[in-house]
């Protein structure tokens, strides 16, 4: 089990500190605050913060069954018949009603989960409008989420077809496992300020690497509030990222 303890000015600072050293985002640990920061009394009694940061340890996954995951998913992404012409689709699939398109969409996320050889998976859901959120709970939680959320991601995709393919009207679906979706985000914005911090501090261009659009939504977002910064994304999907800029 990898873990440390680090001090810092503040909290955060000693938990950045820690993710460098350990070489993980803050999703992958659980963090222990050991002491908060004091400033003291004319600079007498004033201590550093100090956390312990902890790698959670996460059933061993082989490289060869990752990638057996990512072909599987992304075979199925290329035979799936889910995206008919809107005429076919008419003439083939009746609409149903917005609980048979989520019945349906929970059908179809268990079945890959079983062709993953996840018996166990439970989905729970929300709807909010024409948002609904699925809820996955599985102890072989770590391979439906995947490196930095890759399989969730591509999950997520073919789920959104399968309801918007059943539903009779448009539809909008998140997955989450294990508040991966909160943790991921909280890490995204962090990551954003320290990267920003970079491009100012060396007085150049800091790139990103490829990720999806709503993450790169989420950086764009972090960083609005910054004006020392200008930020903006190239190259094409699924390629594409989002640099950061000094303002000029």
């Amino acid at each position: 089990m990898k873990q440390i303890t680090q001090t810092g000015l503040t909290v955060e600072n000693a938990i950045s500190e820690a993710l460098e050293k350990l070489q993980v985002t803050r999703e992958e640990v659980s963090i222990k605050i050991i002491q908060e920061q004091k400033k003291g009394f004319f600079g007498f009694g004033a201590k550093k913060a100090e956390v312990e940061v902890t790698v959670i340890e996460k059933m061993p996954i082989s490289e060869k069954s990752l990638d057996e995951t990512s072909e599987k998913l992304e075979e199925i992404q290329e035979k799936s018949e889910l995206l008919p012409k809107k005429e076919e689709e008419e003439e083939a699939i009746p609409a149903l009603s917005n609980e048979q398109a989520i019945q349906e969409t929970k059908n179809y996320i268990q079945s890959i989960a079983e062709g993953m050889k996840i018996e166990d998976l439970s989905i729970t859901h929300e709807q909010r409008g024409k948002k609904v959120n699925f809820y996955l709970e599985s102890e072989k939680v770590a391979m439906l989420i995947g490196k930095r959320g890759q399989t969730l991601n591509s999950l997520q995709q073919l789920a959104q077809l399968v309801a918007n393919k059943y539903s009779n009207q448009f539809m909008m679906v998140e997955l989450d496992a294990e508040n991966y979706r909160e943790r991921r985000q909280e890490t995204l914005e962090q990551l954003a300020d320290r990267m920003a911090d970079k491009a100012i501090r060396t007085g150049g261009r800091v790139q990103f690497e490829p990720m999806p659009s709503y993450e790169r939504k989420v950086i764009h977002q972090a960083l609005s509030r910054r004006l020392d910064i200008d930020t903006h994304s190239e190259g094409k999907d699924p390629n594409r990222y989002l640099v950061i800029e000094p303002h000029k």
